[in-house]
């Protein structure tokens, strides 16, 4: 192992001035260099950093540098990889000859496709599975020790050279076969090209074990994939707010948190109530979430509706804008020119009048194209709002309704159930009841309030489930169409106030120009 450099100085942090002085000497050199050293350089206009032989301990302060594509820390007494979540455009990252013992703090960097962690004191390869673009792993001259390890590798698809040069684990007489067996797509290992024999013969050694493992990388594959689409369908339940209503979800999650519903089940008849309840319930949720499924397709189609006719509309103004603006300049440069041929004074003061009405005109003139879009925007999202609003209350109407429904198979569930409890007590003070039940549940009927206590608080809890769903969905229907109206008013706002500085910015500089002008003729 290679020793550490700088052991005897001492250690720096990465702040402000080193970046500053590093980003200098790497920077533009002569007039460029100097202008750029004068009005200062910005981190985030920085593409590539060497921060190499700086005695560096700790990585920080590399926040700013958001478009860098490449880095080099290599040849510091770096000891734990961090502060790099920034740094998302990362294609190239050399920190080799360092002090590192885990490989971690790279998970953002998800476009890298260059790493090196040579001569370092790692002891297994792990937390690479974000960077699934790399292409390039130099991880020599660490401790890694087993050749089960390397089969972490196989993950990455895109990997072709792999250097491992001086672990522990070249020592295996197997080492080379292995890698050939287990990494099929690999073109070069520790700095010379794979042949073509070493992997025939790997593969024939390996045959059975890689089959074995691409049998059960499949079956994961399958359970990763299986995994996404269930979550992307929980997705879409959520957006149309009525995730988990296709099932018992809601009718479990009123009995899961009751504890009185286990001990009153015990009940006669009960337990077939409970199940002809639950049919019930279960078939009202259903028919909410296909309710909402479609509420929510109807939705989506508004919104693409509305965006379709915005987008018309402004595309329309913008043709008309420059078209406008486009005959104007051609009609300005023919001026100008024609002005620049006169020589007398009168009359060229004459036809700059004509062309500075001509200018105020063009200001109208755009002005008022801008102020029929705000106005024929103004309508569209008049009804677009309206539109939203009807579908969101609407749905939310019907969803109360089905909501209310639950609520009165629950009122009934617990009359009969109150008036099962009653019968149950009655005879039980008479001695008339001879079924078991436990010694829980025998301790409810001590008296006619603790079983009407007892059957009251599990009905409070049901219905307590019931109305909180319905608030969740009410709430979030509501906070959907009004942060979306929201978002429409304010980008219409900008918009304007981003076209009527554009038209401004336009007109001054047509009186700038027919300034500057009549100052030559002057």
């Amino acid at each position: 192992m290679t020793s550490r450099l700088y052991d005897s100085i001492e250690p720096n942090v990465i702040d402000e001035e080193m970046l500053q002085k590093a980003v200098e000497e790497q920077g533009p050199k002569e007039e460029a260099g100097q202008l750029a050293k004068r009005e200062g350089i910005n981190f985030k206009d920085v593409k590539e950093l060497q921060l190499d032989f700086r005695n560096i301990l700790k990585i920080d302060n590399l926040w700013q540098f958001v478009n860098l594509t490449k880095l080099q820390l290599d040849n510091n007494i770096i000891e734990k990889i961090e502060a790099l979540d920034s740094l998302v455009h990362l294609v190239w990252l050399d920190l080799s000859f360092n002090n590192i013992e885990v490989i971690e703090g790279l998970g953002a960097l998800v476009n890298l496709e260059d790493l090196s962690l040579f001569n370092n004191r790692i002891t297994k390869i792990e937390n690479l599975d974000m960077l699934q673009k790399l292409q390039i792993f130099s991880i020599g001259n660490n401790n890694i020790g087993t050749l089960e390890n390397l089969v972490y590798l196989r993950k990455f698809k895109h990997l072709r050279t792999l250097n491992l040069a001086g672990n522990p684990v070249c020592e295996n007489e197997m080492y080379t076969m292995y890698i050939a067996a287990y990494l099929p797509d690999l073109v070069y290992l520790d700095y010379r090209m794979l042949e073509d024999s070493t992997r025939e013969v790997a593969f024939i050694k390996y045959q059975y074990a890689i089959e074995e493992m691409k049998h059960g990388e499949t079956v994961a594959l399958a359970k990763q994939e299986a995994e996404a689409a269930k979550q992307k369908e929980l997705e879409y339940h959520k957006a149309a707010y009525v995730e988990y209503l296709n099932g018992s979800y809601l009718f479990d999650s009123m009995y899961t948190e009751d504890p009185e519903a286990s001990k009153l089940k015990y009940l006669p008849g009960v337990p077939e109530m409970l199940d002809t309840y639950k049919s019930k319930f279960v078939a009202i949720c259903e028919n909410l979430f296909e309710y909402g499924l479609k509420q929510y397709e109807k939705r989506e189609a508004e919104v693409v509706l509305f965006y379709e006719c915005l987008n018309e509309a402004l595309e329309d103004n913008r043709e008309q804008g420059s078209k406008i603006m486009a005959d104007f300049e051609e009609k300005h440069l023919r001026a100008l020119e024609a002005i620049q041929t006169i020589s007398e004074t009168e009359l060229v003061e004459s036809k700059l009048g004509e062309y500075n009405d001509d200018i105020t005109k063009l200001s109208e003139t755009l002005m008022t194209l801008e102020m029929q879009l705000v106005d024929q925007l103004e309508e569209v999202i008049k009804d677009f709002e309206r539109n939203i609003s009807d579908l969101v209350s609407i749905f939310i109407e019907n969803e109360q309704g089905l909501m209310a429904q639950c609520r009165d198979l629950e009122n009934h569930h617990h009359e009969k159930l109150l008036e099962i409890s009653i019968n149950t007590l009655e005879k039980i003070v008479k001695s008339e009841f001879d079924e078991e039940i436990p010694d829980d549940v025998r301790m409810l009927f001590v008296d006619k309030d603790t079983i009407v206590n007892a059957v009251n608080a599990s009905h409070d809890i049901h219905l307590l489930k019931i109305d909180n769903r319905e608030d969740e969905i009410i709430t979030k229907a509501n906070s959907w169409a009004s942060t979306l109206i929201q978002k429409v008013h304010k980008n219409e706002i900008t918009r304007n106030r981003d076209r009527v500085k554009e038209i401004n910015q336009f007109i001054d500089y047509l009186h700038n120009e027919l300034e500057t002008m009549d100052v030559l003729e002057q």
